[in-house]
């Protein structure tokens, strides 16, 4: 996989069979999910942790080869493949409501906001929160998971045509695409210095307004730097509202956390996909031989939920991604 001058290459290349090690099983792969840390690997800016598989894919369904128990899984990296080696304790069971391929949605997009949400920040019920980004998978399975716990949700998005989506899956607040406007309708309908948690994959010069929605002793949590890994902001107004920015990644952290991680998620949220709580959001589902496309269409931003890569299906080589 390739991503030159903003268009992206891609194709099928034999690889020898993962060998599970101590505390691994292997999987049989029903699909993999794209993430921006995907894109970032491509550019060379974030390289899989040691020990993990240099083959691109964090998260999976499919079958644990010697069971034949439907799982999806949490991974370092190697899920954009037939088969991988996965970690027991980053294995989650398929909620038996999902068709397996859509379950290859949950990991990486719920996990990462169960973390930032709920683990880094103590999102509790009653707060008041804002995700931005909204439309991406995170983002998504954020809203519904601050849902979930009985906080109250605005989501923003830059794209209006996917104001519909983060009102579907549980944004109570959808304001204006303009930073300045979103800004101005959470405090027309929340009042200043309202918002008692942020989750933020923008960065840049959004963690200013970040700062003054903010209440006090309230969080904003970074996840990722989509506009630029700088930012200018008012030190003197971060202590008087005592406030907390925290920095989080989930792919870098050791297994025994992740492990730690995904068994409280177990616990606490997975039968929310059953109870019909939790859902995912599936912006398309591609073959192998296509997953350039849905790079691509994930780079320019035009995807709303996650872009799967079916490997099971025998005739998937006809199925082409959306334009």
């Amino acid at each position: 996989m390739t991503g030159r001058d903003g268009r992206f290459t891609s194709r099928l290349a034999d690889a020898p069979d993962p060998v599970p090690a101590a505390g691994e099983v292997l999987v049989r792969v029903a699909a993999s999910g794209l993430n921006r840390a995907d894109l970032s690997q491509i550019a060379g800016r974030y390289p899989p942790p040691p020990g993990e598989s240099s083959i691109l894919g964090l998260e999976v369904s499919g079958h644990v080869v010697e069971t034949g128990v439907a799982v999806c899984a949490l991974l370092g990296g190697g899920g954009h493949a037939e088969l991988v080696a996965v970690p027991t304790g980053q294995i989650l069971p398929a909620p038996s409501s999902l068709d397996l391929v859509s379950a290859a949605a949950i990991p990486e997009a719920f996990l990462t906001a169960y973390v930032n949400l709920i683990a880094e920040a103590g999102l509790t019920a009653g707060q008041r929160v804002l995700i931005r980004a909204g439309a991406s998978g995170v983002g998504l399975a954020a809203i519904q998971l601050a849902r979930f716990v009985g906080a109250t949700v605005a989501a923003t998005t830059r794209t209006p045509a996917k104001r519909a989506a983060l009102l579907a899956a549980g944004a109570q607040l959808v304001p204006d695409a303009s930073e300045e406007g979103a800004i101005g309708e959470i405090e027309q309908q929340w009042g200043r210095d309202a918002v008692d948690l942020i989750l933020d994959p923008v960065g840049g010069g959004a963690l200013a307004g970040d700062l003054r929605l903010l209440a006090t002793g309230g969080r904003v949590v970074v996840i990722a730097t989509m506009g630029g890994p700088t930012s200018e902001i008012d030190l003197g107004m971060l202590m008087r509202k005592r406030g907390r920015v925290i920095g989080s990644t989930l792919r870098a952290r050791s297994r025994t956390e992740k492990a730690a991680l995904i068994d409280r998620f177990r616990r606490e949220c997975v039968s929310g996909f059953d109870a019909g709580r939790l859902r995912v959001s599936v912006d398309d589902v591609v073959a192998p031989e296509h997953a350039a496309g849905a790079f691509q269409r994930m780079w320019e931003n035009r995807n709303t939920g996650k872009l799967l890569i079916d490997w099971q299906d025998p005739l998937r080589a006809v199925r082409a991604p959306l334009s």
